[in-house]
């Protein structure tokens, strides 16, 4: 888990736009009572696995809709193995597409276009998970 002082959280999609949409909304300090945020940008499948094997991240934020490799299947991936895999937030293509977040066993599901407060609201309840009371 990463320190006390900065929870860090990895956010992959192949388009740089979602990835940017996604660090806007959330902010350096999603909520009071978090520590600040530090952002691992990923566009590809293999380094999503290498920062997650990597031991440090908090929380993932993946997007569904990326090309080749969609982060449902990535996300199911992390949780079949990685023991203690940290919390999953994957984004839909729309709401119905909850159903398969499910499947992938993230924790959580966000549908496109992001709304910033739902996207926070996810993340927030997440990572209290992840920080020392």
């Amino acid at each position: 888990m990463a320190s006390t002082n900065t929870l860090k959280v990895l956010v992959y999609s192949d388009d740089v736009h979602t990835r940017e949409q996604v660090i806007l909304a959330l902010g350096r300090r999603p909520h009071p009572d978090l520590p600040e945020v530090e952002y691992v940008e990923v566009a590809t499948e293999p380094v999503v696995i290498q920062q997650m094997d990597g031991g440090q991240i908090a929380l993932a934020v993946l997007d569904g809709e990326a090309v080749p490799a969609g982060g449902m299947g990535i996300a199911k991936q992390l949780k079949d193995e990685i023991v203690d895999c940290p919390p999953v937030v994957v984004l839909t293509g729309r709401p119905q597409d909850a159903w398969l977040a499910t499947w992938s066993r993230a924790e959580a599901a966000v549908p496109h276009p992001l709304d910033p407060i739902q996207l926070a609201e996810a993340v927030v309840s997440l990572l209290r998970s992840r920080v020392p009371a």
